[in-house]
This record gives structure tokens, sequence and C-alpha cells, in this order.
């Protein structure tokens, strides 16, 4: 069970977060950045990059990205891993705002198949691929569609739920998806498979942002600036071992979590309505800030049909995505590890890298 546990919820939701890394959310990052420099001049090479993140954000792509990142993750053999290509540009599709889950799960399933027959016949370049395509398309058009519905609707019982209870799901989505984040889990995956945004999107940056910037500020007098940048902007996931050995490192970077949710739902009300694996990121390359800015002015497909809209952000807007992302969960980590180092429960070298 542990072996298929992370096999398929590991390292599968992995790779396809990488293969979202690689298409969707670069491609945006790209698309946005073109966008908003084409609107300071005609310059060619900013349609360029317009043009490319448009090309590197197609549905299609982002599917076959996610399912070749799958298939890599399992181990595929080569054939089966071209194949998939076809197989998560049509998941993707069909799936529509639940893609990313539909993707996940046939890719999964197409991965396997192709790998049953991989090589066990004379004419394994045909069989191999044949198998794969054969099995995902099938399964694309019996259940992309409705696995898709549910993911999204799924994600919009959270996007309502907390817009209903901001406070109370402002703690749960926050600490939830932060907790996952440090896990060897992809928080990022998840946001995506059920289209994770508006507040509840927010909730669940402000979770990512206190666990990375909370560990990386909680551990400095261990591993100095180095561990800033690696935790900071890399993961947290690096400090899974020292969880392992003293959980109770765990507790200041949770509680800055539930914390800055309700602060980020209640006060600043702020949404990240950019993609929605920005939602799973934090600080990571500063993905989640970004993706909440490329919101506010161009809020992606899966925002717009959860409701959102373009904003002319404020300057409270600027401050909450600063305090949200950044100060806060720095100054209520290091407050909380302070208290935790008196009495004894975090001792030096609990955090060292």
């Amino acid at each position: 069970m542990k072996k298929y546990i992370k096999r398929y919820c590991i390292d599968a939701m992995s790779g396809m977060a990488q293969g979202l890394f690689a298409s969707l959310l670069i491609g945006t990052i790209i698309k946005t950045l073109g966008q908003q420099l084409f609107r300071l001049g005609t310059n060619p090479f900013f349609k360029f990059l317009f043009d490319a993140g448009t090309f590197a954000s197609n549905a299609h792509v982002v599917g076959a990205a996610m399912a070749v990142g799958i298939g890599f993750a399992l181990k595929a053999d080569a054939l089966v891993l071209f194949t998939l290509a076809a197989v998560g540009a049509a998941a993707n599709v069909t799936g529509g705002a639940g893609g990313p889950l539909a993707v996940l799960i046939i890719a999964i399933v197409s991965a396997e198949a192709g790998n049953a027959v991989s090589k066990k016949t004379k004419v394994d370049i045909i069989v191999t691929p044949a198998v794969t395509i054969l099995a995902g398309t099938l399964l694309t058009l019996l259940t992309a569609k409705y696995i898709g519905i549910a993911a999204n609707e799924v994600g919009r019982f959270l996007i309502w739920t907390t817009k209903l209870h901001p406070f109370w799901m402002g703690i749960l989505v926050s600490s939830v998806v932060g907790i996952v984040l440090t896990l060897p889990i992809s928080s990022a995956a998840i946001c995506a498979a059920f289209g994770l945004t508006g507040l509840a999107g927010g909730a669940a940056v402000a979770g990512c942002c206190a666990q990375m910037v909370g560990f990386a500020v909680l551990s400095f007098r261990e591993n100095k600036f180095g561990g800033i940048v690696s935790q900071g902007l890399g993961t947290s996931m690096l400090q899974m071992p020292n969880i392992i050995k003293n959980p109770k490192v765990w507790i200041p970077p949770i509680f800055a979590s539930i914390i800055t949710g309700p602060i980020a739902t209640c006060i600043f009300k702020l949404e990240m309505n950019g993609t929605a694996v920005s939602s799973g990121m934090g600080t990571c390359g500063l993905v989640g800030q970004i993706g909440i800015v490329t919101g506010w002015f161009e809020p992606s497909a899966v925002a717009i049909e959860h409701g959102a809209s373009v904003i002319n952000p404020s300057a409270f807007d600027w401050l909450g995505l600063a305090l949200i992302c950044f100060v806060l969960p720095g100054l209520l980590s290091w407050i909380f590890g302070l208290f935790l180092r008196k009495i004894g429960w975090i001792k030096e070298g609990d955090l060292k890298l």
C-alpha cells in the first residue's frame, strides 16, 4: 500500500506539477510580461513574449506536459512516455476547468497500460503506443468530462464556502494547504486539480508562504542566508527530515498560517485569481505572488468561471500582499520559535538543513 501511495499520490502528482510549471505556469508569466510591456510600446519583442506565453499555456500543450510529467515520474518506457502527450492533451481539454485531475487519473492508467505491454512483442513500436493511446482515449471519452465536472464542483464549493465563512475557511485552507506544501505531496497539483482561486486561493497562498518564509526565518540561526534562499524561494519540504526527528519544529509555521489565513480572507480580502497552480506555490520563485498580481490585471479562465474580474489594485491590496506573503509569516514564526526555544521544545541544531 505504501508503495502505491508513493507512486500515485506523491510521484505522479509531483510529475504533474512539474508539467504544469513547464507549460501553464511559465507560459502565463511570459505572456503577462509581454502583455504589460506591449502596453508601453509596440516593440516586436514584447509581442514575441506574448505569443510565446500564449503557445505554452494552450490547454492542449498543458495537458500534454502534465501527462508526460506523470509518465516520467512513473518511469514509463519511451514509447509510452511520448504517446502520453496525446492522451494528456485530450484529457485536459475534455475535462475543462477540472482538466488537471482528469489528466492525473487518465495518464496514470494509460501509462500503466502501456508499460504492461511495452517490449513484450516484436512489433513494440506499434503495440505500445496503440495500447497507450487507445486506453487513454477510451478513458477520456468515458470519464474526463465527469472527472472535470466533479473537480470543478469541489473547487467551486471551497471557493463558495470561503466567501460564506471567510474566517473559519481562511484558517482551514491556509493551514491544510500549507501543511501539504511541506509534506512530500504537491500542493500545487492539488490546487490546480480543484481550480482553487479567489479568496480560497488567497488563503492557500497565505498558508504556503507561512511554511516557506516561516521556516526560512525560524531556522536562520542554523542555516543563515543559504536557508533563506533554499526554503524561502525553494521549498519548506527541505525541513521534513527535521520534522520527523522533532515534530514540534512544525508548530511555528502552522500557527503562523492559522493567523495569516483569516487575515488574508477577512481583512485584506486577498484573492489569487491567476492560474490555480499558483495557489499552492507560496514564495517558490515568487510564483504565488506573481499569480496574485496577474489575477488582478488578467484573471485566469478558471478564476473567471468562478466569478473573478479585473481590478485596479489599491495601495491596501499591495500592503496586504506584502504582509501576508512576507512580513507576517516571518515575524509570527520567529516569535513562536523564540517561545518554543525558551521552553526547550526546539533546541539548537533542530532545524539544521
